[in-house]
């Protein structure tokens, strides 16, 4: 083969040309900001709330254009969006809920399993992240955009929750019981959202509050909702 023969040897349009490189490499790049974008505007709203943060302080400390918020998301509202459902994703949605719950059988399995994950996620280090501190902050002062998920979210995990309860009480899921029950389980969590572990452990110095000792702290929490669940179903049986 001659060398005039060689270099025409490339490849031919249509056949794996090397032109569409570009147009992955922009997609590539699109993509890229769009995620900076998204944490850069996690972390500003979990330190100014939603009212406090601008698209400009957005744009500089992510490293984008000016128009990059309204290019990539639309305007301000629909990155809101974005960020509390990339929150909600990374502190045990209901979906990751109902999935461990499914894997057992066993009533008591179910809400150790259910206690366990809310545990591990609020005891590890997204405790300390700006997604955390963001649903904290939403807890407190809730925006309307936020309750179109809270909503959601706390209707569905209600419904995981009362169907173990439930089982455990062998009550109807819709007795009044059982939805204080809920409560009563639910609300610790809501504490340890709000109290970061590290000032927990400051309050009570004898506690080690963090990943290597979730199974502790799952055991006691659901060793005590039994204790409860039980007292809750005798009274209810002796008034029927």
């Amino acid at each position: 083969m001659s060398p005039r023969n060689i270099v025409s040897a490339g490849p031919r349009r249509g056949q794996g040309s090397p032109r569409k490189q570009p147009r992955e490499a922009a997609a590539s790049r699109r993509q890229s900001t769009r995620e900076q974008l998204l944490e850069t505007a996690g972390q500003v709203f979990s330190e100014k709330g939603f009212s406090g943060a601008t698209g400009k302080e957005i744009c500089e400390r992510s490293g984008a254009n000016a128009a990059a918020v309204v290019y990539h998301f639309g305007g301000m509202d629909n990155l809101y969006r974005a960020v509390i459902q990339e929150a909600r994703s990374r502190l045990a949605p209901s979906e990751a809920l109902a999935a461990a719950v499914a894997a057992e059988t066993d009533p008591k399995a179910k809400l150790t399993a259910f206690i366990g994950l809310l545990v591990r996620v609020l005891s590890g280090p997204v405790s300390a992240t700006w997604a955390a501190r963001l649903m904290s902050r939403e807890v407190i002062a809730p925006t309307a955009i936020f309750d179109e998920m809270r909503n959601k979210e706390m209707r569905a995990r209600a419904g995981i929750l009362r169907a173990i309860v439930g089982e455990l009480t062998e009550l109807p899921e819709d007795h009044p019981a059982v939805a204080r029950s809920c409560i009563n389980i639910m609300a610790p969590f809501g504490v340890l959202l709000l109290i970061s572990p590290q000032r927990i452990e400051k309050t009570f110095p004898i506690l080690s509050f963090g990943p290597e000792t979730a199974e502790e702290f799952t055991r006691h929490m659901v060793q005590f909702a039994l204790g409860g669940l039980a007292a809750i179903a005798r009274e209810a049986r002796s008034t029927r």
